[in-house]
């Protein structure tokens, strides 16, 4: 059973921060072999983890991270914007109280014995599911993010609504590609949030 926790940096437990970085750093760098410019010591942080950046952050039954989510309004300066524009073809990227970026998801387990496809796509949907109803009681409407073609794969077999923003491109001669994640009835139903979700984000 996964434990999913929700919030700013300050509002996270002591500590929590930190293994984020170091559970990314492990995940991003040593496992994907991402070159990222504000790696040090173990720990991956970016000029977007910032004081109001909001994190998921599911831990395992033994207290350990076992996946990660960063949600940026696109108001402020966000990663897709910011460093990937590119990726969004013709498309402007999106500004608007309404649309959140979603970054560096994760749902790897670091050292421990490997999760069956059920597994996997059960913690997917349960990392998610926290992200979506994190980014409706922030008033979102939609989330704009950008990964690898696999990731949209499983994102559709289960049954949520997303579509690209623009045709994949390689990224490090890896295919990416932008698309929106719409936080409607499909993507709702698809991972069980409630409708009192929908009921809350009329009132922003």
């Amino acid at each position: 059973m996964l434990t999913i926790l929700r919030g700013t940096s300050s509002q996270l437990q002591v500590g929590v921060e930190s293994d984020l970085a170091i559970y990314r750093h492990k995940v991003f760098v040593e496992g994907l072999g991402w070159r990222l410019p504000l790696v040090e010591d173990g720990f991956e942080r970016d000029q977007f983890d910032r004081p109001d950046t909001l994190y998921v952050v599911a831990r395992d039954e033994d207290g350990q991270i076992c996946g990660c989510a960063r949600l940026l309004p696109t108001t402020k300066p966000y990663l897709l914007d910011s460093v990937f524009s590119e990726l969004m073809g013709d498309q402007p990227c999106p500004h608007a109280a309404e649309i959140w970026e979603l970054s560096r998801y994760a749902t790897q387990t670091i050292g421990a014995t490997p999760l069956s496809k059920e597994q996997l796509r059960e913690r997917f949907c349960t990392l998610l599911k926290g992200v979506v109803e994190t980014a409706m009681d922030c008033g979102a409407e939609r989330l704009i993010t950008f990964t690898g073609v696999g990731v949209e794969r499983i994102a559709k077999i289960v049954g949520i609504h997303v579509h690209r923003a623009a045709p994949p491109q390689l990224v490090d001669g890896k295919p990416v590609v932008a698309m929106w994640i719409e936080l409607d009835e499909q993507t709702r139903k698809a991972l069980n949030v409630s409708d009192a979700r929908l009921r809350q984000q009329a009132l922003h």
